[in-house]
């Protein structure tokens, strides 16, 4: 005959060893995770240290979100054109760098500049998605409060077509309430674009470049220039001997094909939210997007297809 367990702890609470350790100090098992970062030896008191939200200053970041409406939705379109501008303070980074490049014949680091800006542009065209989650209802109830405010106004994306060569001086207007955003504008206005440094270095390489073009003023809008299509003709035509050139124009290629992307999702996402009304900066909102979306910037080398 088996005999029932005999269970030696208090009478009243069954089960319960003498030999138990006392419930105070029970020690839980060590976390899997914690482990790990003990192993790795991670460092983790920061108290004399800098961590990555001081370097990258991030209380100041992401207190910068301040919404005027009880709206829920406003923090998505805060969020989208901050973060719009961060990638386009990028952007004005490497154009500018890749200008001096340019001028200064350094065409290996030009190349990697020219195509992070084309892939910063991809970030950018890929961020309207999110912004297009709005409805127009949902962009309704907040829109009052933006009062004048647009996009239209954005000095950097005004730089930004400046670089590229799309010089309209009527957009200079936006900013002379602020000398000093006016001057950072009016710097870009009066400086060779892109696109004019790239044919005065064709000029050099010995590719002949009208003198009408290279003389030019660097403020007027850029006209297309049949000598101009000959000198890319004379590349495109022997890219082996001319292969840098080569690279170069079809980075501008790349460049301008992502820009117009952008304008295109821009002009979309704006249909979805808004239809056809006014923009909150005074202009026609779709309308006007549809005539940027005109706007060519390195015409020759759209050209010189059709001639190969």
């Amino acid at each position: 005959m088996s005999l029932p367990p005999i269970h030696r702890g208090h009478p009243d609470r069954p089960g319960h060893s003498e030999d138990a350790e006392p419930a105070g100090d029970t020690q839980p098992a060590e976390h899997q995770g914690a482990g790990i970062v003990r192993e790795e030896g991670a460092k983790l008191d920061f108290t004399e240290s800098m961590t990555y939200g001081d370097y990258l200053h991030l209380d100041e970041v992401l207190a910068a979100q301040h919404p005027l409406s009880p709206e829920h939705n406003e923090l998505l379109f805060i969020v989208q054109h901050q973060t719009s501008e961060l990638w386009m303070k990028l952007m004005l980074h490497e154009l500018g760098a890749a200008i001096t490049s340019i001028a200064a014949d350094d065409l290996s680091q030009a190349f990697k500049m020219l195509a992070r800006v084309s892939r910063i542009m991809e970030q950018l065209v890929d961020a309207w998605d999110v912004l297009a989650t709005m409805t127009p209802s949902e962009y309704a109830a907040f829109r009052p409060y933006l009062a004048n405010s647009s996009g239209f106004q954005s000095w950097q994306y005004r730089q930004i077509e400046y670089a590229l060569g799309n010089k309209n001086p009527a957009m200079r207007g936006p900013h002379r309430h602020r000398p000093d955003l006016l001057a950072a504008v009016e710097a870009s206005f009066q400086a060779p674009s892109l696109y004019d440094e790239a044919l005065r270095l064709l000029a050099r390489r010995g590719i002949p470049v009208p003198a009408v073009v290279l003389e030019r003023d660097v403020t007027a809008p850029y006209v297309a220039d049949a000598g101009v299509t000959t000198a890319w003709e004379i590349v495109y035509r022997d890219p082996d001997a001319h292969w840098e050139l080569y690279q170069l124009g079809e980075e501008l290629v790349d460049l301008e094909d992502a820009f117009r992307l952008w304008r295109f999702r821009h002009l979309t996402t704006v249909a979805r939210i808004i239809g056809v009304k006014r923009g909150t900066g005074g202009t026609s909102g779709v309308g006007y997007l549809r005539k940027m979306l005109d706007v060519v910037l390195f015409p020759e080398l759209w050209e010189v297809r059709a001639l190969i």
